[in-house]
């Protein structure tokens, strides 16, 4: 339990960390909220009256604080246009918490299958096919992927919309309207969790232990459950725990490309207005659902290591 206490504080301080990086990196940016508001014809009056109101006169160290005890309690504050980012976080949040959930599940399941098949057959010809073709997606990026899937499966073939239309719950109004971006960002993912898969589970049948299980006549299934699997969880639990991050950030870039009503197009308004509250907002929210998905990991690895000490 101190362990555990230990490690949610240490997550902790590296989520404030990065909220005072993005405050720090947001201020360097040329320009402010309040001219991003306004406008260039906004005079100087009009200009220093708003950067008052927005509190951007105050020293940074001050305007941090500031947001940070508000958001410790739940409340993010109002966007540089008044609008309260508690609410924009209700309207979107879900939408991009759905698709990079399924995009995950997506992910574990296709990675398992395929890294289970490649281990089981390393020099079959699936095993030869597989190692360019998880080299190639790996390297190509979230936005390449989904552009293809759009000339391919939208225009070519006519089978899957390349738009999302929303119903009046904010939501896609058909699940097949999930299907190109989920795949947009499944793909990439899979194939590199594939690659540990295999790996993890190659090196754990390589261990003393299994060999002594195969040589006292244990089915192969008993051997891949009980000897084999529980070794390679932690590198698994681990790398999968580390594609949330990339999830979340490729989301954005793919709910622009398929008109996704998530926080894509609210993030890149806000970075546009240099919006420091909605950035800081989006990066908390983000940054505890990863940090909750790798205690996760922490856990499931440790459940995994119990035996071994």
């Amino acid at each position: 339990m101190i362990a555990l206490t230990g490690l949610v504080v240490r997550r902790l301080g590296l989520l404030i960390a990065l909220l005072a990086v993005v405050f720090v990196v947001v201020d360097l940016l040329p320009g402010n909220a309040a001219r991003a508001v306004l406008g260039r014809d906004a005079g100087a009056d009009r200009i220093a009256a708003k950067e008052h109101e927005l509190g951007l006169d105050r020293p940074l160290p001050v305007r941090f604080w500031n947001w940070f005890s508000g958001a410790a309690t739940g409340d993010f504050g109002t966007t540089a246009r008044g609008q309260s980012v508690n609410e924009l976080l209700a309207a979107k949040f879900p939408q991009t918490l759905l698709l990079a959930s399924v995009a995950m599940l997506a992910t574990v399941v296709i990675s398992l299958l395929c890294g289970l098949w490649w281990s089981a057959r390393p020099t079959g010809f699936t095993a030869r096919v597989m190692q360019p073709s998880s080299a190639f997606v790996i390297a190509v990026p979230e936005f390449v992927v989904a552009t293809l899937l759009v000339l391919v499966f939208s225009l070519w073939l006519d089978w899957l919309p390349a738009v999302t239309f929303t119903d009046r719950s904010g939501y896609p109004a058909s699940p097949e309207m999930l299907i190109l971006p989920v795949a947009a960002l499944a793909i990439p993912q899979a194939g590199w969790n594939s690659r540990v898969v295999r790996g993890a589970l190659i090196d754990a049948a390589a261990a003393p232990h299994v060999e002594s299980a195969v040589l006292n006549g244990l089915p192969e299934r008993t051997v891949l459950l009980r000897h084999v699997l529980p070794f390679a969880l932690p590198t698994i639990a681990t790398s999968f725990a580390t594609s949330v991050g990339t999830l979340f950030g490729g989301a954005l870039v793919v709910e622009t490309i398929f008109n996704y009503p998530g926080m894509g197009a609210m993030v890149a308004g806000s970075v546009s207005d240099r919006d420091t509250a909605l950035v800081a907002a989006v990066v908390a929210m983000t940054g505890t659902t990863i940090m909750c998905v790798l205690l996760l990991a922490d856990a499931i690895r440790a459940w995994a290591n119990r035996g071994r000490r």
